[in-house]
């Protein structure tokens, strides 16, 4: 098979559209997390700065950890989120796969009864 320019490929809208979707959602999650991570990684940088500037540093650092437990929390929410969306996707790969069987399976009894209504009709007129 040669492929180039001109190389056409026949794909159902729904399917193109749905992977469309999941890439953008992807993709929208993982910059939303890099984002906090960011965010997270700078707030405790500048506090670690301060905290070392000044020599009591108890406060800070429980307020670090609760910082940090927080992120766990949310990290963890978000990965439970997460799964639930993959196995959405894998539970509609599965119906999809399903309904494609079904549609050949409908098909094929169409065409039987189509040639079981042929062959009455035919013996019917010659009979």
């Amino acid at each position: 098979m040669k492929v180039s320019d001109n190389t056409a490929i026949s794909m159902p809208m729904r399917n193109l559209i749905s992977i469309v979707i999941t890439v953008a959602i992807g993709v929208w999650g993982y910059f939303g997390i890099v984002e906090r991570v960011t965010r997270l990684e700078t707030s405790d940088t500048l506090m670690e700065a301060d905290l070392l500037k000044k020599a009591d540093q108890t406060p800070k650092n429980l307020e670090i950890f609760m910082l940090i437990e927080e992120l766990f929390k949310q990290t963890d929410k978000q990965q439970e989120a997460l799964d639930k969306n993959i196995h959405t996707q894998i539970k509609l790969d599965h119906l999809e796969e399903q309904l494609t069987k079904a549609l050949k399976d409908i098909e094929k009894l169409k065409d039987k009864v189509r040639q079981n209504g042929n062959s009455h009709s035919s013996n019917n007129v010659s009979g």
